[in-house]
């Protein structure tokens, strides 16, 4: 028990590590949206240098959807890691199978698979912009693992009705007893 304890914490100490980078990347992103609006020469000393002022001279349409995919789902990140965050700190090992961490689990599906449509929609939208002569090459860092979030979703989702039965089954043992 001692063990799994131990690789708890280092999971915690992990899901921190990459909840601060994401809130990092994600206002990053936003500065760079901020800054390529209001200052757009400034944009190339800022985080990733995300330079779309083509988009924007071209179509400011274009230039505020690509940057509201690239935001959301940095957000979404964010929010997914936050709840697993929460998971871990509410977590009792003795009694893992109760109603918020059930739910917890729900969301963390929830928000992988938003982030997986999302990045498909985003990756999509970039293709046909690509065909129609945008520059667009820089965007496709930011949602090249869509597939791979939808397939989590799918794993998480399957664990959460899992938890879903556990807890049914531990509130039924709870009142037999």
């Amino acid at each position: 028990m001692a063990n799994t304890r131990f690789i708890f914490q280092v999971l915690h100490v992990i899901a921190w590590i990459f909840f601060v980078g994401l809130c990092i990347e994600a206002g990053g992103i936003i500065v760079n949206f901020v800054f390529s609006i209001y200052n757009p020469e400034f944009v190339s000393k800022l985080y990733q240098k995300l330079d779309l002022s083509e988009l924007y001279n071209r179509s400011k349409w274009i230039f505020f959807s690509m940057y509201s995919f690239i935001i959301v789902i940095a957000l979404l990140k964010v929010l997914l890691f936050y709840t697993v965050i929460m998971l871990l700190l509410k977590l009792d090992l003795s009694k893992p199978f109760s109603s918020f961490v059930s739910s917890q689990i729900s969301q963390i599906s929830y928000y992988t698979l938003s982030i997986g449509i999302m990045c498909l929609i985003a990756a999509q939208t970039t293709k046909n912009l690509d065909h129609h002569g945008y520059d667009v090459e820089r965007l496709y860092q930011f949602w090249n693992d869509g597939k791979a979030f939808i397939l989590m979703s799918a794993v998480v989702y399957v664990i959460s009705t899992i938890f879903k039965k556990g807890v049914e089954l531990q509130k039924e043992n709870d009142l037999t007893v």
